[in-house]
């Protein structure tokens, strides 16, 4: 299993945070990298995610939604083609820093035959990608965007 993490902290309550992060549907007025969602975030439901990685092509990819906790996590997993080749759990978390601010966690494990061919030629957009839908999501709750 390969990982790619990134994290940042956001001057805004967990409810200020989780709001943007499950109302899919503002996402296009914000999100650089999950540029669109469609499907609700509840255990079992199917999601169509378009992402588009810095310097790349959107690409639909449709993950089943594995957990929902209110105000922690969301987390789904899907396939790049056929199963087991290339697969990815995607997950948000939120954890309060006890002063009102909330620390954001956005991450994917990957496991699969292909894991190491395919971050070799993806996981630097990848990762860059993560922080830059990281920072537009501090940027959105704190007030500073658009």
């Amino acid at each position: 299993m390969r990982e790619i993490r990134t994290e940042i902290m956001i001057n805004a309550s967990p409810e200020a945070v989780w709001r943007i992060l499950t109302d899919t549907g503002f996402y296009p007025d914000w999100n650089p990298f999950l540029i669109r969602i469609e499907g609700a975030f509840e255990a079992g439901a199917r999601l169509a995610v378009t992402i588009q990685a810095p310097n790349s092509r959107p690409m639909i990819v449709r993950p089943t939604c594995l957990e929902r906790a209110e105000l922690r996590i969301v987390r789904w997993r899907g396939s790049l083609g056929v199963k087991g080749l290339f697969d990815g759990e995607h997950i948000f978390e939120l954890e309060p820093d006890g002063s009102g601010a909330t620390r954001f966690i956005h991450r994917e494990r990957f496991t699969g035959a292909l894991v190491a061919l395919v971050l070799a030629l993806i996981g630097k957009q990848t990762r860059a990608g993560f922080e830059a839908m990281n920072l537009h999501l501090k940027m959105r709750a704190e007030g500073t965007s658009k």
